[in-house]
């Protein structure tokens, strides 16, 4: 259906309907779509303008930093082809650059393990800027016990210098930490790691270290109390307005987003922003949701709102975006080239009424990071739960007890059209053999792999597995 409107209408008319980011959950999985779709969109873009970037300057180091941060974890790939689109990745780091983004942000694990190497080709290819104009972010992402040892741990250390091409890295973050102490220690600093990452940051091979946090606030608390022996040069956080105060609400593993600002701001310590659109859900809202913003503003897209949001407070160093698509980069270049930050009032509209109403959709907080990718049973399992997000947030998400009970069918009285809705949509995102009732239940998911929101994935997979049994059991 999604691609179909994409055909049949320009890209003004789509941003006016849906906002830039209204494909982005879906687009964020795959990576890839139709080629005429993208040149539809890329042809009928505004172009941002050059010269006009918004900078922030780190209070620790000096380091003036684009306000939009390039992530490099949600690739292009080639149409039709799991192969990621080296060209396509060259001409948007190029782009970005030429607009003034000058942080980009990748990780070991990020890409099935290939961001480290497409970037690293990308800021090869690019002949615009020398090297001390634009600052690369990696992180130690040791989460296999592989990589926990000494050796193991500064192997992935040098292979990033390796595979970025570079003698330096100017951001270096010790990866999703926030499980537990015994894990941080276990990571870091019974493995000599941390006395070592200091070393190379007296040496300039390291000039920025830090941490990304998912997890508890009590590992939060303790890791920052560590700032005066290790003294931390940002950190990197989840901020969004969903994130700001209902983080815990959502999953009762993580931390609001206020508190964890907070408490940077009160050590002086700048923060970097992870998932500004929570994975895509910010941008494709609920219609009544859109529908708001749209009056308030009809020529921004719903993209726009959460990375002003998130690029508002001062404290903010920078904003991570991964930006699949070059309408997804142009439409961010668009907010950030100058920033206008949220007033007062929409910031109260966003933090409260907006806010609200969202946590009462009860969606699934999978920020389609594939960390759990892939699973060795090939279950697709971002692109499934987006798939769950997306009918939900629509309102098309059908309840099969109203197929037998006379009461819920006449509150639903569309549920025969939802029910097609959702069995031949999932059939044309995620291919029948990795649907969820393949899973196994083997744990692989969640044991061996590390899911920021910590997400039950297994229990997920079982409960729609269930919801499409009972579906196809249950046609009217």
């Amino acid at each position: 259906m999604e691609k179909k409107i994409r055909h049949e209408i320009n890209r003004r008319s789509f941003l006016k309907m849906l906002g830039v980011g209204g494909a982005a959950a879906v687009a964020a999985c795959a990576g890839k779509k139709s080629t005429e779709a993208a040149a539809d969109e890329y042809k009928n873009q505004v172009e941002p303008p050059k010269g006009k970037m918004t900078y922030r300057t780190n209070p620790m180091t000096g380091d003036k930093v684009s306000l939009l941060g390039y992530g490099m974890m949600r690739l292009p790939q080639k149409e039709g082809s799991e192969e990621y689109d080296q060209e396509m990745i060259n001409r948007q780091i190029d782009y970005a650059l030429e607009h003034g983004v000058n942080y980009i942000d990748t990780s070991p694990v990020y890409c099935r393990g290939e961001s480290e190497r497409c970037t690293g080709i990308a800021l090869k290819a690019q002949n615009r800027l020398s090297r001390d104009q634009y600052f690369v972010a990696t992180k130690l992402s040791n989460f296999d016990p592989r990589f926990q040892s000494a050796e193991g741990a500064k192997k992935m250390y040098y292979d990033s210098m390796s595979e970025l091409q570079v003698d330096y890295i100017d951001y270096y973050l010790l990866h999703a930490i926030g499980g537990s102490m015994e894990e941080f220690n276990k990571r870091y600093v019974d493995n000599g790691i941390m006395d070592f990452l200091m070393e190379e940051r007296e040496a300039g091979r390291v000039r920025n270290l830090g941490f990304s946090f998912h997890g508890r606030q009590d590992v939060f608390d303790e890791v920052l109390t560590l700032h005066d022996k290790y003294h931390w040069d940002f950190v990197q956080i989840e901020l969004n307005w969903l994130d700001w105060n209902y983080a815990n609400e959502i999953n009762g593993g993580n931390v609001d987003a206020s508190y964890l600002y907070a408490e940077l701001q009160k050590k002086g310590i700048p923060a970097v922003i992870m998932e500004p659109l929570l994975g895509g859900r910010l941008a494709k809202v609920p219609g009544y949701v859109a529908n708001e913003l749209k009056q308030r503003d009809p020529e921004k897209t719903i993209a726009s709102w959460a990375f002003r949001y998130a690029g508002t407070p001062e404290g903010v160093l920078t904003v991570l975006s991964g930006m699949t698509f070059m309408e997804h980069l142009k439409d961010n270049l668009l907010t950030y080239c100058p920033l206008v930050p949220l007033t007062q009032a929409e910031q109260e509209m966003l933090d409260t009424k907006i806010a609200h109403q969202m946590m009462e959709e009860e969606t699934i907080p999978c920020n389609a990071c594939q960390y759990c990718m892939p699973c060795p049973y090939g279950i697709d399992i971002p692109t499934i739960f987006t798939h769950y997000n997306k009918l939900k947030i629509e309102g098309f998400l059908p309840n099969p007890n109203a197929a037998e009970d006379s009461t819920l069918s006449q509150a639903d009285p569309d549920y025969r059209e939802k029910r097609r809705r959702y069995l031949i949509s999932l059939d044309r995102e995620v291919p029948r053999e990795r649907q969820p009732d393949h899973c196994i239940q083997c744990g692989r998911c969640i044991h061996e792999k590390h899911c920021p929101q910590q997400i039950n994935i297994p229990q997920e997979l079982e409960r729609l597995s269930r919801l499409i049994e009972e579906l196809k059991r249950n046609p009217a």
